[in-house]
């Protein structure tokens, strides 16, 4: 099943001539603190095989989506941008508007706050938060959570709140795999996939992992639970390149990606290599 088409949605590129990119900090993150483009991506992706991807946003600056967005518009790989802008201000709505009428605006495919580095962990249910979700909806696209753990109940409440966005959770809530235990994130993951305006990314494993000698099991556990409360239908693959890059190369990602997924047969691994993203992520159809 090696030839069956595969998307990837979760990848970022930087430039760090234009701004820096503040998080990557420390030893650990010293092998990617340099520029990545789409030049650096192209070769891998297409050596293995990738039709299309879905370029994610990195940092909280508004100057980052339109420089995204002309990528795309100038890209025949990158199908779709998920872009930020400030959930919270009240005009949300026009700035959403002005992104899509910007060059590649039609590439505009969801939005993302950093989630993850908010101090209060109930910040997606904050008032002016739920109202920026609801014109994310109101706008026609969707909203990547990245959250931690202990994040996961407000993000099940948020999505129960705005059943009408659809709510993709990157990097399958970044479990605590290194730590080789399941709970409580376990418990989060399943109550948000009970919820049917919900998808999952499995991407980031490998980071969450010992990047130094994680192994494909190590991975299982972590992986079946997403497919097993998502069910293949409402799960996607994802590369986080060049994150990834800290503990895999790209083609490593996407070849443990096909052994987990290998149980589902084929129309399974269908949806979470490619279906998937091209439904949630409304991306066009290949020509024949």
């Amino acid at each position: 099943m090696a030839s069956l088409p595969v998307i990837d949605a979760h990848h970022h590129v930087w430039d760090l001539a234009v701004r820096d990119q503040d998080w990557i900090t420390g030893e650990e993150l010293a092998p990617i603190r340099r520029t990545f483009t789409l030049a650096d991506l192209e070769p891998e992706a297409r050596a293995a095989g990738v039709a299309a991807t879905v370029l994610v946003q990195t940092v909280t600056v508004a100057e980052e989506t339109p420089e995204f967005l002309a990528l795309a518009d100038g890209s025949d790989l990158v199908a779709a941008v998920v872009g930020w802008t400030d959930l919270t201000a009240p005009h949300i709505a026009d700035a959403l508007a002005r992104l899509r009428s910007l060059p590649g605006g039609g590439r505009l495919k969801g939005i993302r706050h950093q989630v993850q580095g908010e101090p209060d962990p109930e910040w997606l249910l904050r008032p002016d938060v739920l109202r920026g979700l609801r014109a994310v909806a109101a706008a026609g696209l969707v909203y990547d959570l990245i959250v931690l753990p202990h994040q996961l109940p407000a993000a099940v409440r948020a999505a129960a709140l705005v059943p009408e966005l659809t709510f993709v959770l990157d990097h399958a809530g970044k479990p605590p795999v290194a730590r080789r235990t399941t709970r409580p994130w376990a418990d989060g993951v399943r109550a948000l996939a009970a919820l049917p305006n919900t998808v999952c990314k499995l991407s980031g494993l490998v980071t969450e992992a010992d990047p130094r000698s994680w192994t494909v099991e190590d991975l299982r556990p972590y992986a079946d639970t997403v497919i097993d409360a998502f069910g293949p239908d409402r799960v996607m693959f994802g590369s986080d390149w060049p994150v990834c890059r800290l503990a895999a190369g790209y083609a490593d990602v996407l070849d443990a990606t096909r052994e987990l997924t290998g149980r589902l047969g084929e129309d399974g691994q269908r949806s979470v290599l490619a279906g998937t993203a091209r439904r949630v992520y409304r991306l066009e159809e290949p020509p024949v």
